[in-house]
């Protein structure tokens, strides 16, 4: 029979007990509030006292939970620990049925939502007989804790991105999450004096670990601007005495763009702001080399580029205060083990395209409910990461998704974020994605779908045209699209099956001259 533990001892939640220690210091900043550590930490007892009515420890149960970003988000995924089950976080900018995907797969049997939020979830909960918990009337109830060894104990489950197949859970534990925190803290050198301003969705490791998870371990001030806007954003630079900040490529671009369309004197505040951060930081999809220069010019940072996933937190970042090489994500983290393979499993010479390995605490226990998939997943011990990097002097660069972004046509292997950062200068192409497509000839087409700036269209020979002092010939796309918006997840980043999907809707177009 699981014991039960008094609201007022000490939580055997890592990240909770690190937080009791920080007391009435300043933990979360929204717009018009701040919050303490005790104010986190009361909430979150209140939290588990409620899921724990009915039982001494949820030993693992899956929580969903769909609330707003900042204090109530944290007081749900603490409430969640403290009672022993697993946080599932539900993204705020998907549909119902995506959302119901999640609570059927997760197997959930309880919900937790708000006021901004139950329209959308409850029909959802009712359909499938799930308890659906408001998270005021949570916060009301007595305090709780539950106590249990939290090593090895299961404490997130995020959904990839569903770029392969149908998203899978990826089981986060509180020691996977201690190991990337730390490592994190150490190579970035977080402290209790940064104030991170957070703009990212809380369902990715970018935003829950890098971002509020390591503030929060840090003990320094987490200041939520959600949802992104670039206006809001520029001004918290400028006014929050930011210290670390942490981005999308998408989101650098719309921050220029927004800075582009300034008055000089604003532009002036703007920049003078920025350039006193101590860190700038982009991930979840490759920086275009336009962006980084771009971003220098305005704030003075050359961008820390890093690398990771959703299974592995940040495996890859370039150096706090040493060289940051434009187009690479840099070395190995503390306690990360990399490794860079071939087909058949061999390490491979430096400067040899190959898979990158990865192994180390940080990386995940399994997927969930998919023993197969999880032992697919791992050789020998090694996660497979699925992403193709070359090693040069050490630094890693990605080349790309072994099963999207290499292209075998006509006997070659090229990799489309090569093509796409030469096209991405071309003054007509705002932002562009290439992939592979089926072809009984080359084995695969260069494909090029591209969001136009301004007015001008240029089609697929005038691309070529402009390609050719630029690629090889066997890497200039032969089909090009141009799109109002490509295809993009939560986090911005392009999703290639989409793409794909659109070049085979226009040869069905083309056939039946529908339009």
């Amino acid at each position: 029979m699981p014991r039960r533990r008094p609201p007022n001892t000490r939580s055997s939640v890592p990240i909770i007990a690190r937080a009791e220690g920080f007391g009435d210091g300043i933990a979360l900043e929204t717009p018009g509030r701040v919050y303490a550590f005790t104010h986190l930490i009361r909430a979150a007892d209140a939290v588990s006292g409620s899921l724990l009515a009915q039982a001494d420890d949820l030993s693992e149960e899956p929580i969903p939970f769909l609330v707003a970003p900042g204090f109530e988000y944290v007081a749900a995924q603490w409430g969640i620990w403290n009672a022993g089950g697993i946080a599932v976080p539900l993204p705020t900018s998907h549909p119902p049925a995506e959302l119901d995907y999640v609570l059927g797969d997760a197997g959930a049997r309880v919900a937790i939502t708000d006021s901004h939020y139950r329209e959308r979830l409850q029909p959802l909960c009712q359909r499938r007989e799930l308890r659906l918990l408001d998270i005021s009337v949570l916060r009301d109830g007595s305090a709780r804790r539950t106590v249990f060894p939290a090593e090895g104990r299961a404490a997130l489950m995020l959904y990839t991105s569903g770029t392969t197949a149908r998203p899978k859970g990826v089981v986060l534990t509180h020691d996977n999450l201690k190991a990337q925190v730390e490592t994190l803290l150490q190579a970035w050198e977080w402290s209790q004096d940064d104030r991170a301003l957070l703009v990212l969705p809380l369902h990715h490791v970018h935003g829950i670990v890098n971002v509020l998870s390591c503030a929060l371990w840090s003990g320094a001030r987490c200041v939520v601007r959600l949802p992104f806007d670039a206006g809001a954003t520029w001004n918290a630079l400028s006014t929050e005495r930011i210290t670390v900040f942490m981005a999308v490529p998408t989101i650098y671009r719309r921050l220029i763009e927004t800075w582009n369309a300034a008055d000089e004197d604003q532009r002036a505040e703007w920049s003078a702001a920025a350039r006193g951060l101590r860190l700038m930081v982009s991930g979840s999809a490759a920086l275009p080399v336009s962006v980084l220069e771009q971003w220098k010019h305005i704030t003075g940072h050359t961008l820390l580029e890093r690398y990771g996933m959703t299974e592995i937190g940040m495996a890859l970042s370039n150096s706090l205060h040493g060289e940051r090489r434009a187009g690479h994500v840099g070395r190995p983290l503390p306690g990360v083990e990399v490794r860079v393979v071939d087909d058949r499993g061999a390490d491979v010479a430096e400067g040899t395209a190959g898979e990158l390995l990865v192994r180390g605490p940080a990386v995940f226990r399994e997927y969930w409910r998919r023993p197969e998939a999880t032992r697919d997943a791992f050789r020998d011990g090694w996660f497979a990461t699925g992403d193709v990097v070359q090693v040069h002097d050490g630094m890693f660069r990605i080349v790309g998704r072994r099963s999207v972004d290499i292209i075998k046509t006509g006997g070659y292997k090229v990799s489309a974020l090569e093509i796409e950062e030469v096209l991405r200068t071309h003054p007509a192409v705002a932002e562009c994605a290439v992939v592979g497509v089926d072809d009984d000839e080359w084995g695969q087409r260069v494909c090029l779908a591209y969001e136009p700036r301004g007015n001008e269209r240029p089609d697929g020979d005038a691309i070529r045209t402009w390609g050719r002092d630029r690629l090889a010939a066997y890497k200039l796309p032969r089909e090009v699209l141009p799109v109002t918006r490509l295809p993009r997840n939560a986090m911005g980043k392009v999703m290639k099956p989409d793409v794909v999907k659109l070049f085979d809707r226009a040869r069905v177009a083309d056939r039946t001259g529908d339009p």
